[in-house]
């Protein structure tokens, strides 16, 4: 029987910080659309009038959510995860394509992106998945069922041309070192990142020759034995060399086997001799980590240039400083900045707005929403809504810890993570520091598709809190 006591049971402080989300990010739609010379409010073609209508849904939404048994979410995680992704292949083969994305459905005047839904249908599985009672993520098997879950759905987006939202199921990884994923995973993750932004700044067999001379240097001072002393220091010379003739000769990407091949040569070496001494404990490792360095380096080209298209390519070599283009792929971020510099400490007073009045910031309603935030209510109001996102965080955090389930638990951790990517990078790419990948401000960018997957995810999880006392598998 579904608990008839969740007003009393249910997490107010969570609903009043969504509550405070939902009216600001309104106030805000409807700013951004406002036109002094024509005021009229019951404009039903207008954004924030239709925001109105999508904000009506969601309440109908919550309180289906809270009158449904809390065992229905997870018996029915993975049918709802296996319909979510039906539908991106539907999307993908029948769907309208928007802003170089082809992800969205279209019916007469109304819109739905399925990638949305998605969100709550994989963390849902995830939740199901890791919350089995033998689940192990030392196990090889439950490691690769846990990223097939996050991957497939990750994969389908990315085919639809939509990077952002793809993006976004990277978090996930957060979840599962919560549940007791090694870190070396996250440190790797780190330095894949790290290394695949070098590939855009610095030329490929410079970070190579990096990678494989820190690989030595960090086995020569790891303390090995006196008989590896000598492979080691003579592979160094090795790779000196090569490099030196790499650079002397003028190689092109082609020719990068006059850096690979020595390197390569030189891991065989070392590996069978730390095998027939039977030291081999760390050194195979290290070398693994040398090469899957290697190939991330040679393939980081390949998705840049391949898989990201032409305005993503540019959006980044602006915010890496690559290129300079303040009219083209730099302007919505410029924009951005300017109107939220100008609003100062206070703004400059709601529906006073310049910059976004006039339409100087293309996506203002949507990705862009911040800098009306900005602009009208200056650095205080600004911090504010940065603040609501932290104590929202924070909340979700908490409760999840307080979870009994480990269904709930996981699920509460997924929510967190989600929440904050996209307002840690929604709010990045505004004052420039993340690229513009094109991903909503929870609650406060214009959409229906957004605002109900974010509410979904939300209530779901206070629903799963009302019931925190019980053992849900």
């Amino acid at each position: 029987m579904p608990n008839r006591n969740y007003k009393k049971r249910i997490d107010w402080i969570t609903v009043g910080l969504y509550s405070l989300l939902i009216v600001f990010g309104w106030l805000n739609i409807y700013a951004a659309n406002f036109n002094p010379e024509n005021p009229v409010f019951f404009d039903t073609s207008k954004e924030y009038f239709k925001q109105l209508v999508w904000i009506g849904f969601s309440l109908l939404f919550i309180g289906m959510i809270l009158i449904t048994d809390s065992k229905f979410y997870v018996e029915f995680s993975y049918i709802f995860y296996g319909f979510t992704l039906l539908l991106l292949v539907v999307v993908l083969l029948f769907g309208k394509e928007i802003n170089g994305a082809k992800s969205w459905f279209e019916v007469g005047p109304i819109r739905f992106q399925p990638a949305e839904l998605t969100k709550v249908a994989t963390n849902l599985a995830v939740a199901r998945a890791l919350s089995r009672y033998d689940f192990s993520f030392k196990k090889m098997s439950d490691l690769f069922k846990a990223s097939v879950i996050v991957l497939v759905p990750m994969l389908l987006i990315l085919l639809q041309n939509d990077t952002g939202s793809s993006l976004v199921y990277s978090v996930f990884i957060i979840v599962f070192y919560r549940e007791g994923l090694t870190g070396y995973i996250l440190i790797f993750g780190l330095i894949a990142g790290v290394v695949a932004i070098l590939t855009l700044m610095v030329p490929n067999s410079t970070i190579i020759g990096l990678i494989a001379l820190s690989v030595i240097i960090i086995l020569y001072f790891k303390g090995v034995r006196k008989d590896l002393i000598k492979p080691l220091v003579l592979s160094g010379v090795v790779l000196g060399f090569s490099y030196g003739i790499y650079v002397y000769t003028g190689a092109t990407f082609q020719q990068e086997y006059l850096l690979i091949a020595p390197i390569l040569a030189a891991s065989i070496y070392l590996l069978s001799i730390s095998f027939s001494k039977h030291i081999h404990k760390f050194i195979p490792t290290y070398l693994l980590i040398l090469w899957s360095a290697i190939i991330l380096t040679l393939s980081a080209d390949y998705f840049f240039e391949d898989v990201l298209s032409h305005y993503q390519r540019a959006r980044i070599n602006v915010l890496l400083g690559i290129e300079q283009d303040p009219l083209g792929a730099g302007y919505n971020v410029n924009q951005s900045k300017i109107a939220i510099g100008s609003g100062g400490l206070t703004g400059k007073g709601y529906l006073q707005g310049t910059q976004t009045k006039f339409n100087f910031v293309p996506e203002q309603s949507t990705d862009f929403i911040y800098c009306t935030v900005g602009e009208e209510w200056g650095f205080v109001g600004s911090t504010t809504v940065v603040l609501l996102f932290i104590g929202l965080l924070l909340r979700l955090i908490f409760l999840a810890e307080k979870q009994h389930s480990a269904f709930s638990r996981v699920y509460g951790y997924g929510v967190a993570a989600i929440f904050f990517f996209h307002f840690a990078i929604n709010i990045g790419m505004t004052i420039g520091l993340a690229p513009v990948i094109g991903i909503p401000l929870p609650f406060f960018s214009y959409g229906g598709s957004s605002l109900w997957g974010f509410t979904l995810l939300l209530f779901v999880f206070l629903k799963l809190d009302i019931n925190r006392n019980e053992l849900i598998r």
